[in-house]
């Protein structure tokens, strides 16, 4: 049996869990795969073939499609990923052929300060160690292909410096003329390395390079990670490897891969990574594992291949977006649907007491330090005010003509007063609204959250995009920034602005779609401003081109895509008992 969330370590519970879980064969069968439909990589993770899956079920009629989201958290995280293990554990328990995806947790917070984002309590995916420590081999893909394209970059930019039009012609190779100053990628690792953001490469000799300012970002930021959450076959996948943009030439014109002649090989290290990774609930649910996690500085979802499949395969399918419905919620609704054409029955947004606190006026609780003591006793007042928060993401939501579910991922430091507060006032905005104690409880835990869910997938919705691809992309970003984060409107950097200009003037990127840049931590651009802000613009400092991915990429405030590991970090505690193999210290 599992053990006890509030007194055992979550990798102890997923230890425990794990002696009982059923095996990929009995997963596949259960799940409706055909046996060659299922690449087993070990006894309990296994790829699974899509394409195989989707031919063989065209015709069946789709399952409902449920999101989850959340309020703007706090820095330690609110359970969105708990709460979809607990929410497909509930409607489990409710007989219900469900099934669930989530993305692959990023090397970068497992090692950090964030953890593996695999859920937590009673309601994770497991097994926990493959889960969190590279998987089946995805994220290694993405980092060997985007690397390979910098290689490509690099090396052509050294020849190309080194020999002559004549002498690069018998190496039938043209002279590209890139700038060294206007370089769109970066290196990629998937660790938090704040030392590599910025740095010189090519230093020596001419045999060592061509010396140039570069950097690193972290992998899951990456548009090769962003292409294999967006693409739905390999040949859409290929298409899109060949279209991104590496730099500019001395002229301002696009550098493509496909300019680089790197784009089929890129492909090639990402054909297996394509075919969604099936693991389990504790309690024994299907989890498709596919992409990767952060909506603040990525696109942040789940991929459209592992919703496609789960969609045919389960009656009710949960997908997950990164942190708020501003950031998250905000990409799925207007880029993963739209590239998808699939439309949500139903958004879970997870609320906690803890969050809104700190969004009513508690202090802001700092990872790897000790809860601040207000956070122990009852305070209805800085909840009600907190709740603010929570209804404009009920708003969001329902601007996307979605129906709402707001889920009180519940604490045992809570107070019946203060869940009543919440309850009135998200009620009061327009959602349903569920206790759910799937952390501690499992599936137990979390049946009024299904029964909330299954009510809302049953209405009729009227979803809608925020904006068209024809709206232009400063009126789009103008968009997003008044009616989803309440900005007062958008001010660019010089250098930004230029930029929006010129993608406005060119048909091809004018129509692309719009994934914003911007903290987790607030609605605004400005991580300790809490609540609904009000008062301020969105600045925008820079906007990059994912071209390959389908969408321009406005950047706001001082946001990195390479963040940094912090003084207390989780690798301190992760260690290995050399007499069984077994990883400890996950969470």
């Amino acid at each position: 049996m599992p053990l006890d969330p509030t007194k055992n370590a979550d990798w102890e519970i997923a230890e425990a869990s794990e002696r009982h879980m059923k095996t990929v064969y009995q997963l596949g069968e259960e799940l409706g795969l055909e046996k060659q439909e299922l690449l087993p990589h070990g006894h309990y993770v296994a790829k699974v073939d899509f394409k195989s899956v989707l031919n063989r079920l065209a015709k069946k009629p789709d399952g409902k499609y449920i999101d989850v989201t959340a309020i703007t958290p706090t820095p330690l995280g609110e359970g969105k990923s708990t709460t979809t293990m607990g929410l497909t554990e509930g409607l489990g328990k409710r007989g219900k052929n469900v099934v669930a995806a989530i993305r692959q947790p990023s090397g970068g917070p497992t090692m950090n300060i964030k953890g593996s984002a695999a859920g937590g309590g009673l309601s994770q995916c497991i097994p926990l160690t493959p889960f969190s420590l590279g998987l089946t081999g995805d994220i290694n893909a993405i980092i060997n292909a985007q690397n390979l394209a910098m290689v490509a970059l690099t090396s052509r930019m050294q020849h190309e410096f080194n020999y002559t039009d004549e002498q690069l012609a018998k190496r039938k190779l043209k002279r590209l003329n890139i700038d060294p100053r206007n370089v769109e990628m970066k290196w990629i690792m998937d660790f938090c390395a704040q030392a590599l953001r910025d740095i010189i490469i090519g230093i020596g000799g001419k045999d060592d390079g061509f010396m140039m300012r570069s950097g690193f970002a972290i992998a899951v930021s990456s548009e090769v990670m962003a292409i294999l959450a967006v693409a739905t076959d390999l040949k859409d996948m290929r298409e899109r490897m060949g279209k991104i943009v590496v730099a500019y030439d001395k002229s301002g014109n696009p550098v493509t891969t496909g300019d680089l002649e790197v784009a089929g090989a890129m492909t090639a290290w990402m054909v297996e990574a394509l075919n969604p990774n099936l693991l389990q609930t504790i309690e024994g649910q299907p989890v498709f594992v596919h992409a990767g996690p952060f909506a603040n500085i990525a696109i942040g979802q789940s991929s459209i291949i592992a919703d496609r499949i789960a969609l045919k395969l389960g009656d009710y399918h949960i997908t997950e977006s990164g942190f708020g419905a501003d950031i998250g919620f905000e990409k799925f609704w207007n880029l993963k649907c739209r590239f998808s054409g699939l439309k949500p029955n139903a958004a879970v947004i997870v609320a906690t007491i803890r969050a809104l606190k700190c969004h009513g006026g508690a202090p802001i609780p700092v990872p790897g330090r000790p809860m601040p003591e207000e956070y122990k006793s009852e305070n209805v007042g800085w909840v009600e005010k907190g709740t603010e928060n929570l209804t404009h993401h009920i708003k969001t939501v329902m601007n996307a003509g979605i129906n709402p579910v707001v889920c009180i991922n519940a604490f045992h430091t809570d107070t019946e007063n203060e869940i009543k507060a919440v309850k009135r006032l998200a009620e009061a905005g327009g959602a349903r609204v569920a206790v759910s104690r799937h952390w501690q409880y499992g599936g137990e835990g979390a049946l009024e959250l299904a029964d909330a869910v299954i009510d809302a997938c049953n209405e009729p919705n009227n979803f809608k995009f925020l904006y068209e691809l024809a709206t232009p992309l400063r009126h789009r970003i103008e968009m997003i920034a008044e009616d989803v984060y309440g900005a007062d409107g958008v001010e660019y950097s010089p250098e930004a602005l230029a930029k929006a200009k010129k993608m406005e003037e060119d048909p091809e990127i004018s129509k692309l779609g719009t994934c914003m840049v911007k903290t987790h931590l607030s609605l605004s651009d400005n991580p300790n401003l809490k609540g609904v802000p009000k008062g301020w613009k969105l600045f925008i400092r820079d906007i990059l081109t994912y071209k390959g991915a389908g969408f321009v990429v406005p950047v706001a405030g001082s946001i990195k895509l390479m963040p940094g590991t912090s003084s207390d970090p989780a690798y301190r505690r992760v260690d290995v008992d050399v007499k069984t193999g077994k990883v400890k210290g996950l969470f």
